[in-house]
């Protein structure tokens, strides 16, 4: 069997991830969990330690403070790479990932090397999002594939599953990108190295505890980070 292990970076999610720990084991009694903690001051490293203390499943990244989400993941694979786990998941903690689409996700690593978890390749798979912030995200991945011409629908969707291969590929000491400018580059990153993509159609539900991490910034950074991985494919830096 192989060693599967899910990477969820938290803050201030102690109102979700002991909930969404315990859903993640009654659909995959056998996976392993990685909370990658920036040292939330609601206490959700202590409800994860708490965990951790009787379950052998989870484990616990602790990081001195907020240096946002791209880093946290990066520690996360690179934490995983170092145990010999063999396919790596990523979500979210507050639920917009449904534990249910993880089994399919990882079934889909059987005919690739990256399984994204998608809104938008049947359609349009987004609830309780205002319209505002939905023609954003689909304008963003409109706007990803004609910059980068990777064909994928959802290139800023964090639900996805690697075969730890592609990772092993990819310098991520080098990437210091967050959110949405996150996941493009490194969805990027690993189809220039030859990764085989799929999307696996999931319906996208917006938090309903906690508050949104989404910022101005974040969409910013996405619309640089487009063109600055272009140019770097170009030069042949990629």
């Amino acid at each position: 069997m192989q060693r599967i292990l899910v990477v969820i970076p938290t803050y201030n999610e102690r109102g979700n991830i002991v909930r969404l720990i315990e859903a993640i084991h009654r659909v995959l009694p056998e996976i392993d969990v990685l909370v990658v903690d920036d040292n939330s001051p609601d206490g959700t490293a202590d409800a994860v330690r708490t965990i951790a203390a009787e379950d052998r499943r989870v484990a616990l990244l602790e990081r001195a403070g907020k240096m946002g989400l791209g880093t946290a993941y990066c520690h996360g694979f690179s934490w995983a790479l170092e145990r010999g786990y063999e396919i790596i998941c990523q979500m979210d903690a507050d639920f917009s990932h449904n534990p249910d689409d993880l089994p399919r996700l990882i079934a889909a690593l059987d005919g690739c090397d990256v399984a994204i978890g998608s809104r938008y390749v049947s359609g349009v798979n987004v609830v309780n999002w205002p319209m505002s912030r939905l023609l954003l995200s689909y304008a963003a991945n409109l706007y990803t594939r004609l910059i980068t011409g990777m064909p994928v629908k959802d290139a800023t969707g964090g639900f996805k599953a690697f075969r730890a291969d592609v990772l092993r590929r990819i310098d991520l000491r080098a990437i210091h990108s967050n959110g949405y400018a996150f996941q493009i580059e490194m969805n990027f990153r690993a189809w220039r190295h030859g990764a085989r993509i799929e999307e696996v159609s999931i319906v996208f539900v917006d938090r309903t505890d906690g508050v949104s991490k989404m910022s101005r910034s974040i969409v910013y950074e996405a619309a640089w980070i487009v063109w600055k991985l272009k140019l770097l494919a170009l030069m042949g830096k990629l």
